[in-house]
């Protein structure tokens, strides 16, 4: 019965209930925790002027939660009346249980009667703490609220069966064994309490106070409280009311307004109601006996689960040290190797050593003696060694120059270490699902005839094999970076077509696609390789004709026209990641814009690697804005001038200046604005890693930023007062092609 003991408490105070009335919601209180939240509405909304104006339906009136503000939406508690002079602001409390109550706006004015019998002040409104609903009260107060025999006589019950020594009701912690009972009051007191709470004088002097175990029986045999009409107070409910489920009196029946409705027998209804709220019961006792049944399997699963998880880690914590453990062994034989090829050099190099030593000395030992030989004066003598002297230093000169001085051994190792294969395993090492309930897809086949290059962009079209019977939930498409490095995602999803835009000009490209489901993924589908742009005037688009073809890189020297390397590209602004007050038009190579305020629009290509230039023509300049005109990132601020954040790099130009910014960072002022009909260049060179502004085709001040590295997209942000066009697929400026040759 533990669990039932919420039930039975007030969510106001957080004790059991002490005769509990019963609110219009169903919900409970006790009957001086509904009046302690009490609170006075104004005027206009009690009963009495809702009736006179002919709103009021019925006898208790519920508040609009919105027009009163009673609800606190900032705590989800309540608070009193704001703006009122007969109920000042005070702030909510929250009772034991932690619901929020409205506290008295002021104390109740002190009586000899009852709560029950209490008047309440007048257009009184009371707030259920559970349901929130509110209701102001009629001329009847708290008495028109029926009073809950049934839930007295549960607690009543729950509180004999609970507690074997009785405790008294009344100390406010540490509940003291009760050593009394007031038959009147029907409370159990401690000493401490009863001198405190009911003295022997004046009216409670005539109280009969009993010891706690006969209070208890008394309390036990004495009979059940008749539950009395609450529109006549002296007439016991006699009948049922179907229409207001409630029970009522004969003189309801007489009299009120149940007159006219459906009433039944008080016994029928109550062994009818007690059959249905039985047979609930049955089927919410089902589902508390199948949750239990289901938390039992969850307790379970959590063991299983723990017992699973140290098994599993032990498996793979083995599996990895026996990986670790075979690279170690493989480790030993490649160092073992390097050492023998170590051991091997020093050898070489040290017989060389002891060889070009012996015959050094030999040399210097025959140089010597010839120098002593040559200081002789005997002619004769002298003639007589001279020629077998003069042959063997012949001899040994040409000893020396047969690549004797020549090492026989280099100084590097002449091995290379290929672990790439070995580090993409090892990235690629992944679990694999152990039970499969079906098979994996087959591989795709990519459509040649519909792959095709645009500039830098690149279309892929695949399928699934015409008699393939295994569905697939999705694809995998993969390229490379362009340079025969590691392939990466670049789509995942459901689509058998996918453009892969802002790719390197004048690269190489590896593609593979592979299908996968809830089982698994299929194998990679043939290699397709695709070439980008790589020419100037290139402005078509190439089909595929093969699966596989090669480029051969060929080397140019530095004096080369660097016309002949770039990469041109066309492309317009893009209306998908523009700014929503970008007005487009002319196929979306010239914007403006509805709004005061500076916007950001992008071109649809991105640039990593290159020289690129474009042009902006100012088709109309009103009032001297400073539009701004520079490359930015994917994710650029769109609502703000370009060049105010880290994402973008910019000129702002007006009618006498310019500025560079980046980071909201103004450098290099610069003589020179724009009008109607002017036009900017922008040159992006990648390979140097600059970004260089021109102003009818002169360079507006020195090289605006260097180090500039990554992808990058054409950007402009402008207001309402400028409309720019785009032209792109130009060649860069003569001056700065001659400049780059001789650099």
């Amino acid at each position: 019965m533990e669990e039932m003991e919420e039930e039975l408490k007030c969510p106001v105070c957080g004790s059991f209930y002490r005769e509990p009335i019963i609110l219009p919601c169903s919900h409970n209180l006790c009957q001086a925790c509904a009046r302690n939240i009490l609170v006075q509405t104004p005027e206009s909304e009690s009963p009495q002027s809702r009736r006179a104006s002919g709103s009021g339906v019925s006898d208790y009136d519920y508040l609009d939660l919105d027009k009163m503000s009673l609800y606190s939406e900032a705590d989800s508690g309540y608070g009193s009346y704001g703006g009122f002079a007969s109920a000042p602001t005070t702030p909510c409390q929250k009772s034991p249980n932690g619901v929020r109550v409205f506290p008295p706006a002021m104390p109740p004015p002190p009586t000899h009667l009852s709560p029950a019998l209490a008047p309440v002040p007048r257009n009184s409104c009371i707030t259920c703490p559970q349901c929130h609903r509110s209701l102001i009260l009629d001329d009847r107060g708290l008495r028109g609220f029926p009073k809950n025999r049934v839930l007295e006589g549960v607690i009543d019950r729950y509180q004999q069966s609970k507690a074997a020594a009785l405790k008294c009701q009344l100390c406010e912690k540490a509940p003291k064994e009760a050593t009394v009972m007031c038959e009147q009051c029907d409370v159990f007191y401690c000493d401490p309490c009863r001198l405190r709470c009911h003295p022997p004088r004046g009216p409670l002097a005539k109280h009969r106070l009993v010891p706690p175990a006969q209070g208890r029986v008394s309390r036990r045999l004495s009979p059940r409280k008749v539950s009395t009409c609450t529109d006549h107070e002296l007439e016991n409910h006699s009948m049922y009311c179907v229409q207001c489920k409630m029970p009522v009196c004969y003189q309801c029946l007489e009299e009120g307004k149940h007159s006219s409705h459906e009433v039944k027998a008080l016994g029928a209804m109550w062994k009818l109601h007690k059959s249905q709220l039985s047979q609930a019961l049955n089927g919410l006792s089902d589902r508390a006996k199948e949750a239990k049944e289901f938390l039992v399997q969850l307790r379970t699963m959590v063991q299983q689960i723990q017992e699973n998880s140290v098994e599993f880690e032990a498996c793979l914590v083995a599996q990895c040290d026996a990986l670790i453990d075979a690279l170690n062994r493989r480790k030993a034989q490649l160092l073992a190797r390097v050492n023998k090829e170590h051991e091997h050099k020093l050898k070489v190099v040290r017989d060389q050593i002891s060889h070009c030593t012996v015959k050094l000395r030999q040399t210097t030992g025959l140089m010597e003696y010839c120098l002593e030989v040559i200081k002789e004066n005997d002619p004769s003598g002298f003639l007589q060694i001279s020629d077998a002297l003069i042959r063997r230093v012949h001899l040994t000169e040409d000893q020396w120059g047969k690549g004797t001085l020549t090492p026989r051994m280099t100084t590097d190792f002449d091995l290379s270490l290929d672990n790439s294969p070995l580090l993409q395993s090892i990235h690629q090492l992944d679990f694999v699902q152990v039970k499969a309930s079906s098979p994996v897809p087959a591989t795709p086949i990519l459509q040649l005839e519909e792959c095709c290059t645009h500039n830098n962009s690149a279309t892929l079209s695949w399928k699934q094999p015409p008699l393939s019977t295994v569905a697939a939930d999705g694809y995998i498409l993969e390229l490379d970076d362009g340079s025969g490095g590691q392939f990466r995602e670049v789509y995942v999803g459901k689509e058998t077509m996918c453009t892969v835009d802002g790719l390197h000009f004048n690269s190489t490209y590896n593609a593979r696609v592979k299908a996968f489901n809830k089982t698994g993924v299929s194998p990679y589908s043939k290699t397709l390789v695709l070439q980008t742009s790589e020419a100037a005037g290139a402005h078509e688009t190439k089909p595929i004709k093969g699966c596989n073809f090669e480029t051969q890189s060929a080397s140019y020297s530095q004096l080369v026209d660097i016309k002949k390397l770039l990469a041109v590209a066309w492309f317009a602004f893009d209306p998908g990641s523009a700014h929503s007050d970008i007005i487009f038009s002319n196929d979306n190579l010239t914007v403006t814009c509805s709004s005061y305020d500076d916007r950001v629009v992008l071109g649809k290509t991105g640039f990593s690697k290159g020289v690129h230039y474009w042009e902006l023509t100012i088709d109309r300049y009103d009032n001297h804005p400073d539009p701004a005109f520079g490359v930015a990132r994917i994710d650029v601020m769109k609502d703000m001038m370009l060049g105010k954040d880290d994402k973008a790099w910019a000129m702002y130009v007006d009618n006498n200046r310019s500025w560079f910014m980046h980071n909201n960072s103004h450098t290099n002022r610069t003589e020179g604005g724009i009008t109607k009909g002017a036009t900017i260049g922008v040159l992006l060179d990648l390979n140097r890693k600059t970004l260089t502004f021109f102003v009818n085709n002169e360079q507006q001040g020195p090289i605006a930023f260097e180090n500039v590295e990554g992808l990058f997209f054409p950007a402009v942000s402008l207001n309402r007062n400028v409309q720019v066009t785009l032209h792109t697929g130009l060649p860069v400026p003569d001056f700065y092609s001659s400049r780059a040759s001789i650099a």
